[in-house]
């Protein structure tokens, strides 16, 4: 068996790998030395260090310099039980031919689960019922909601996230439309989603959800024209990236616009700043990042580091490898 050891935070481990998780990983790899961090592995022993074939990591892992790589010098392979691996890889990590596989793709569950509830909840007016129930003891004046029969709901961006959201509401009587400059014709054709130009999903949407990473291309690429185009009652719903909004304008719009709701479990700062008026906006509602994988959701990380590791033994290929291609790309 490969020899292994655990490289992150205690808390990320505990969250990220389960008893079964542990257990199977320990009849695939031989662990040779206790649990480490990012403060420990400098005082852990040079030769123990130095037969090292594999890291089994998660948040908290130090970053793969030129000084960490130093002390595996025998390291194949990265198993990264969480999602982005931005602050781990290095040129000096792809140039040593050091693998890494992430769990990014288990962090796309949870998150696709709550932006689906939270489309079906907009499209009832859940939120603004709320309020209104809260600010009337019971009584409101709610307007009649679109509902989830015959609505209209547009995605932003069709990666992981975004497709796992569109195949949870093909069980709605729902038209799904996208926006994604990288999806081309055909293949919008085989996924059976009609693509449109970003204003038009904000024209024509009930609920538009946003699952855009952020990139340099896509910084506060929606703007307050945008929400501008939004129809009377609708939902604007983010668990991307706050980035990639232009808060000061859609704040402003909001002001203008009370018929208009944005449910917003990322900002830019995160958390908002003290004095910020998405804290006091009646028409925002403010969740902490919570989206992603939570509690148990975290062993799914886990299980994802498991199979990829299984299918690594049999010979197959890697499911959620990174390359430097892949990083270079979302640069």
């Amino acid at each position: 068996m490969m020899k292994a050891i655990y490289l992150l935070d205690p808390a990320s481990f505990e969250l990220i790998y389960g008893e079964e998780e542990r257990a199977d990983l320990a009849q695939m790899l031989d662990f040779i030395h206790p649990n480490l961090d990012d403060r420990s592995v400098k005082k852990a022993p040079p030769l123990v260090l130095s037969e090292v074939e594999v890291i089994v990591s998660g948040w908290g892992m130090p970053t793969l310099d030129s000084e960490t790589l130093s002390l595996f010098p025998k390291l194949k392979l990265v198993l990264y039980g969480s999602g982005s691996v931005r602050n781990v890889v290095t040129p000096e990590m792809w140039d040593s031919g050091v693998r890494i596989v992430s769990s990014w793709g288990a962090n796309s569950v949870p998150v696709s689960e709550f932006a689906l509830s939270q489309i079906i909840f907009s499209l009832k007016y859940g939120w603004r019922a709320m309020t209104e129930a809260k600010a009337g003891r019971g009584r409101s004046h709610l307007p009649v909601p679109p509902g989830a029969y015959g609505s209209t709901v547009g995605l932003l961006s069709l990666g992981m996230i975004g497709r796992l959201v569109m195949d949870k509401l093909r069980s709605l009587d729902l038209r799904v439309i996208a926006f994604d400059p990288l999806v081309k014709p055909a293949e919008a054709e085989k996924m059976g989603v009609e693509i449109l130009p970003l204003s038009d999903i904000f024209r024509l949407s009930d609920v538009v959800s946003c699952h855009t990473p952020w990139l340099d291309t896509t910084e506060k690429m929606l703007r307050g024209e945008h929400f501008r185009r939004m129809k009377h009652g609708a939902t604007f719903i983010n668990t991307a990236r706050g980035a990639v909004v232009d808060e000061a304008e859609m704040i402003e719009v909001l002001r203008e616009r009370p018929d208009l709701y944005a449910v917003l479990d990322v900002t830019w700062p995160e958390p908002p700043l003290p004095d910020s008026p998405l804290y006091t906006l009646p028409n925002v509602v403010l969740t902490p990042h919570i989206a992603g994988s939570l509690g148990k959701e975290c062993h799914r990380m886990g299980r994802y580091i498991v199979e990829e590791l299984e299918r690594h033994l049999q010979g197959a290929p890697f499911k959620f490898e990174v390359t430097e291609d892949m990083i270079a790309r979302l640069a």
